[in-house]
């Protein structure tokens, strides 16, 4: 196998030397999207023998004389747990040309797209149409060379858990500038300049004492102890939360780190995250003291107190609560704070008016004045509406709550409460917002199948006037995989809107856009959501089981929800 290399500051050196099996280079896992947006990770693929990287470039002679070969190999290699994919690690590149490559070469094997070149330093590689062997259980380099006739005997030999001994050969194609790392060679980034504006800007408004994560990242000192795992969660694309594909829309509430940001951080970290100077932005940052993102609010809801015992399954708690309200007041801002978030999963709201007996849907129903009032949602913000936005709170106002709780192994109290702000009582909005959900329920449901690791189900909905679309929410349970939104527009054209590539159930957004998109009548939004019912998803309760609709997590659900406004309000004046 491989004898590790010298490594220097975030740059591997390489010498010509034939492979042992006493080295291997570790690199820990990692995460990329694919030319089509598909996220793979490493640890998925941790039942395979291995895992083939061959470095792509575009227009390069040395790749397109390995594709083939390269192709017959993954063909060759598909039923002996041997997971072959492409990667780009030139930089950014435009996925659509390196889709149209891969057709012009005839290869369907997926391209991982190294943007910020940080999966590519790691991993070595130097020069384009290299070849890398990856071991998914133990993150480590086992061969490093180029296509020759002896890959498949490697590969066999792998396949029969046997050693191997074969000469490196890393003359191939184009040299990869990483233009970043040679950078940082020459200006290595230093904690108060570079390191602590990127935690302060990314990590630092939950990571601190209080907050909603599980440790504070308020000094030089804790992000030297954290740093490993920072280095992780950056490389499997772990944290930041709620990370979306970048190529797809833009968003206001995406989370993601920029290239420059994940290079800096990384290669601070490999160079032993050195101390410089002697002040400590981070220690010195100041947080608000209170909890409300809008100052005191003019409500306060307060919710019963909901006692959760220390273990079981729970059934929804259905909880209705009075809206002390003397009289109606036009609703301009919500906030749900949990008072114990390590129990209190979701909530789902229906605002039940003075005189009904039920509420209406959860996105509107026929009351064109209904109010949003936030629910609460991993990693939700704060609700604010558009300026001259807003719905009718009324006097006499009931909220039926179904308040979705885990346990823990400690029985636990939360007292939640809603915060509510309201516009002057002179003024009236002259707007509302709209939605609908791309739903799957029980009538339209089909099971998941069992040890199914991609299985996919679509939904629509129609706007029937012109509008402007302003947010996209999905909902899915333990096995939610991804979720992404396609419009087709009255023309036949078609954009895809949002990409949740890896979707993650404990965190879960309403994914704003920076500028509501216009969109005229009869625009179709398609939510295509995939389901891993298989036992690499480690979130998984039972790979085996048929999986139906339900309210449990263990069960699931599909909602791919989009709010809007129309362009004509005047159905809305008062």
């Amino acid at each position: 196998m491989y004898s590790s290399p010298v490594k220097t500051f975030g740059f591997t050196l390489f010498a010509l030397i034939t492979s042992s099996v006493l080295g291997q280079e570790r690199v820990g896992d990692f995460s990329l999207l694919d030319q089509s947006g598909y996220f793979h990770q490493m640890s998925w693929y941790d039942d395979k023998k291995a895992i083939a990287f061959l470095a792509q470039a575009n227009r390069d002679e040395s790749v397109a004389n390995a594709i083939p070969e390269f192709t017959r190999l993954a063909k060759a290699f598909s039923a002996e747990k041997i997971q072959f994919f492409l990667i780009n690690s030139m930089g950014l590149r435009d996925r659509e040309e390196v889709q149209a490559e891969m057709d012009r070469l005839g290869t369907q094997i997926p391209v991982l797209m190294d943007d910020a070149q940080i999966i590519g330093e790691a991993l070595g590689i130097q020069r384009s149409a290299e070849l890398i062997l990856f071991d998914p259980s133990n993150f480590t380099v086992i061969h490093r060379g180029s296509l020759t006739g002896e890959t498949e005997s490697i590969l066999n030999s792998i396949v029969a858990g046997e050693e191997f001994t074969a000469p490196e050969t890393l003359e191939v194609g184009q040299p990869i500038n990483y233009a970043a790392a040679n950078n940082h060679r020459q200006h290595p980034p230093v904690y108060e300049a570079d390191i602590a504006p990127i935690i302060e800007e990314n990590c630092a408004s939950c990571h601190r004492e209080s907050g909603i994560a599980p440790f504070a990242m308020d000094s030089y000192s804790m992000i030297r102890g954290w740093s490993p795992m920072i280095r992780e969660v950056v490389m499997t694309k772990r944290m930041p939360p709620g990370q979306i594909d970048p190529h797809i829309g833009s968003f206001e509430n995406d989370m993601l780190l920029a290239d420059s940001e994940q290079q800096t951080l990384l290669h601070w970290i490999e160079a032993g995250a050195p101390r410089d100077g002697t002040t400590d932005p981070l220690a010195h940052l100041f947080w608000p003291e209170s909890e409300w993102a809008f100052g005191e609010p003019d409500l306060i809801i307060d919710i019963p107190p909901q006692e959760i015992p220390a273990t079981g399954v729970l059934d929804y708690y259905n909880v209705m609560v009075d809206v002390d309200l003397e009289e109606d007041r036009w609703v301009r801002a919500s906030q749900y704070v949990p008072g114990d978030r390590s129990v209190l999963h979701h909530t789902l709201h229906s605002i039940i008016p003075p005189g009904a007996t039920r509420g209406g849907s959860l996105l509107g129903g026929d009351d064109q004045d209904r109010p949003g009032i936030a629910p609460y949602i991993p990693g939700q913000a704060p609700r604010m509406e558009p300026p001259n936005t807003g719905g009718l709170l009324r006097a006499g106002t009931k909220i039926a709550m179904q308040m979705h709780y885990t346990t823990t192994g400690r029985a636990a109290v939360d007292e939640s409460r809603i915060g509510v702000w309201f516009y002057p009582k002179d003024f009236v909005p002259q707007e509302r917002t709209s939605g609908a959900c791309a739903c799957h329920f029980t009538s339209t449901w089909v099971n998941i199948p069992p040890y199914d690791p991609d299985y996919e189900m679509t939904q629509s909905i129609v706007i029937d006037d012109d509008a402007y679309v302003y947010s996209f929410t999905p909902h899915m349970h333990f096995r939610g995989k991804r979720m992404r939104f396609h419009a087709t527009f009255p023309d036949g054209t078609t954009e895809e809107m949002l990409n949740i590539a890896n979707y993650n159930y404990n965190w879960q957004l309403a994914y704003t856009l920076k500028e509501p998109r216009f969109v005229p009548a009869g625009t179709k939004f398609t939510a295509v959501g995939a389901f891993d019912n298989s036992e690499q998803n480690q979130m998984n309760p039972d790979a085996s089981r048929s999986v139906p609709w339900g309210l449990q997590s263990m069960d699931e659900m599909f909602f791919g929800a989009v709010d809007w406004k129309y362009v004509d309000q005047t159905r809305y004046q008062h």
